[in-house]
């Protein structure tokens, strides 16, 4: 389907986008000219007219295929009124937590509630509910009887199949069992969305709607899922899905649970994925392949859509924290081929990189410097990882069998393309537009791609970086990065030296930021001890520090809750006890005061206690002793000014431009 001409079997229906608002009350439905609206999306998140925001996106892009589309943003989850204040659409309506899951939105890695909700206005908190989709889908079912509900975003996408859910410490079943919606949309929505959209336009009862490529139903026939079960096929024009273990069965053992991972990870590529099905008690769930990527002239289109770039009026200018941070910036691309296992990219937005022309990012660099405000910087042009943008496999038809997990681990692919032409056009472009006056990439770098290209870093040390660039190292044993599925520590410091030389060159002092994960599975305290004595050597002081947390879906948290790696079904160790990831994470603070007590103790546990003291070996001085400079023991001094240490030091600045 060309989501471009938007072509329906024996009609062709334009486009029709509309500037301003979605309508979220009925005065503002009565404003449009809409007595009834087609499709009601409810979100989590507060409504931001921007395409960062995914139920927003949909919500645009159903619109433009001329459907009258509302909007509901953090109703009140007491009672079904809110929701239902505009009415009973017409087919469906939409749920979404929003753009996190709910639960890692309100609590932390230590289960403790964030102090300040990102999507919320004025960063308010308990602005949505607990499980924030299954509550949605219940006062959706009390508002409207009988119209089709249908579960997208991030939420449902990663609790789609049977999944350890951390704040429970416990296994849950798919989200759609426990939501009783209709349909479920996992991953990038718009091919589903549209489908569900047209085909119950044309009459179609949601009960036929089985075969959307990247949605999920529940099949309450206990025979005829028994039929399906009982002849599976590993090729994929059968028709036939891959059997995951049942529901009853991962929660009774860790190593089904295990091997439940392993099974539903290698049906991620879109192109040759397999259906899927787990059974749950009389009932199962069955997932059909995932929606094909998106072409260059699609997310064009996409990303074409007359968004207001603003939050609703209806807040009166409090600011929505999350926008603040994207408001300014410039998204190239999506999907990640990288395959780390504490991410959950890859298996909600896909594999393939989906890319958008040059020309459509210009347009959006260039209306964005007309709006009011516009402070003439562009905060990030990137996408989850910036270096990624039109990289893709040298054959089509290779791409399309492929079944490796990830592109660049354990090594880069021979058939990966790792040109960075693409992209350091793009920036150059992107700079040239009048009125912009600095552009940074503040997304992730793969620097094991980047080291590669010799003249993408000297365009990112001379033009893209205000002052630090973030980058995610992660850790420094090759045993724990194994499990992450990233690169050797040598790779991230072969690329500091080349980004420090082109900083240098292009006259510019700048630092590299690297983030660091503690408490992932493989990870010892002895491990953690090791990873801080590298830092203290290096003399990096980091400021930030990743406290692992098991996200549902990712294969590091299968690692975490079942103590075994989904690939290999080898024993993995992992840090369960809050206090030792806090013992972790402080060992990272070795040269902050207040860290340094849960540091000590850290130390002592591990057997290292002949790091705690004032010698040039030691991590932290003894209790009561006064704290010494990150670059070794003595009276303070100044920090050596030799080029490498330079090179690898973290700045405790905040981003400025240069």
């Amino acid at each position: 389907m060309n989501l471009v001409q938007l072509r329906i079997p024996g009609k062709a229906v334009p486009p029709t986008p509309r500037r301003g608002f979605l309508p979220t009350t009925r005065a503002e439905m009565k404003q449009r000219g809409y007595d009834e609206l087609d499709i009601l999306i409810v979100t989590g998140d507060a409504y931001v007219d921007h395409a960062a925001f995914g139920p927003i996106l949909i919500a645009r892009f159903l619109e433009a295929r001329g459907y009258k589309v509302g909007v509901v943003a953090q109703p009140d989850w007491r009672t079904p009124d809110d929701i239902a204040r505009m009415g009973k659409p017409r087919l469906f309506v939409g749920v979404s937590a929003g753009n996190l899951d709910s639960m890692l939105n309100k609590l932390t890695a230590q289960k403790k509630v964030r102090s300040e909700d990102q999507y919320s206005p004025g960063g308010r908190t308990e602005m949505r509910p607990n499980r924030a989709t299954i509550v949605y889908s219940n006062l959706c079912r009390q508002a409207f009887p009988g119209t089709p509900i249908v579960l997208g975003g991030i939420e449902a996408s990663l609790r789609r199949i049977a999944h350890y859910d951390y704040w429970s410490d416990s296994v849950r079943r798919s989200i759609l069992l426990d939501s009783k919606a209709d349909l479920l949309v996992f991953g990038m929505g718009e091919r589903a969305a549209w489908e569900i959209a047209r085909r119950l336009d044309a009459g179609e009862p949601v009960q036929r709607l089985k075969d959307v490529r990247g949605t999920a139903h529940v099949i309450d026939d206990v025979e005829e899922w028994q039929r399906i079960a009982a002849a599976p096929s590993k090729y994929v024009t059968d028709g036939l899905p891959v059997i995951l273990p049942s529901y009853e069965e991962v929660v009774a053992s860790k190593r089904a649970f295990s091997r439940m991972s392993q099974a539903f990870q290698v049906e991620t590529n879109a192109q040759n994925a397999r259906p899927i099905l787990q059974a749950h008690g009389k009932q199962a769930v069955y997932f059909n392949g995932p929606a094909l990527p998106l072409s260059e002239q699609e997310m064009d289109a996409l990303y074409d859509l007359p968004f207001e770039r603003a939050a609703h009026p209806s807040y009166r200018k409090e600011e929505v924290p999350a926008f603040e941070t994207v408001k300014e910036s410039i998204v190239t691309m999506r999907g990640c081929f990288g395959g780390c296992t504490f991410c959950s990219i890859t298996e909600h937005e896909g594999r393939v990189i989906q890319s958008r022309s040059s020309d459509s990012v210009v347009r959006e660099v260039r209306a964005l410097t007309r709006m009011a405000g516009f402070s003439g910087m562009i905060s990030d042009v990137g996408g989850p990882t910036a270096n990624m943008y039109k990289m893709t496999c040298k054959d089509e038809r290779i791409e399309s069998a492929c079944r490796r997990l990830s592109c660049v681990h354990p090594g880069i692919c021979s058939n990966l393309v790792t040109d960075h032409q693409p992209v350091i056009d793009l920036l150059r472009k992107v700079r040239e537009v009048p009125g912009v006056n600095r552009v940074f990439v503040a997304s992730g770098v793969r620097y094991d791609l980047a080291e590669r290209s010799p003249e993408f870093v000297r365009e990112l040390a001379a033009h893209h970086t205000g002052g630090q660039l973030s980058v995610a190292p992660e850790h420094t044993n090759p045993r724990v990065l194994e499990k992450m599925k990233k690169p050797g520590i040598e790779s991230y410091e072969r690329f500091a030296e080349s980004f420090c030389k082109a900083s240098e060159k292009a006259g510019k002092e700048q630092y590299l930021v690297p983030y660091f994960i503690t408490g992932h599975p493989g990870s010892t305290l002895a491990d953690t001890v090791e990873l801080a004595l590298y830092l203290k050597r290096k003399g990096m002081r980091p400021r930030q520090v990743q406290d692992f947390i098991p996200t549902p879906m990712s294969m590091a948290t299968s690692m975490y809750y079942t103590g075994l790696d989904p690939f290999t079904q080898e024993p993995v160790h992992t840090a369960h006890e809050l206090r030792e990831k806090r013992m972790m994470k402080a060992l990272l603070f070795y040269w902050d005061p207040k860290q340094q007590p849960l540091a000590r103790e850290a130390l002592k546990r591990a057997g290292r206690g002949d790091l705690i003291g004032r010698g040039a070996h030691c991590l932290v001085p003894p209790e009561g002793g006064s704290s010494f400079p990150a670059y070794g023991a003595g009276p303070p001094q100044r920090a050596p000014r030799d080029l490498k240490t330079r090179r690898l030091r973290a700045s405790t600045r905040k981003r400025r431009p240069s």
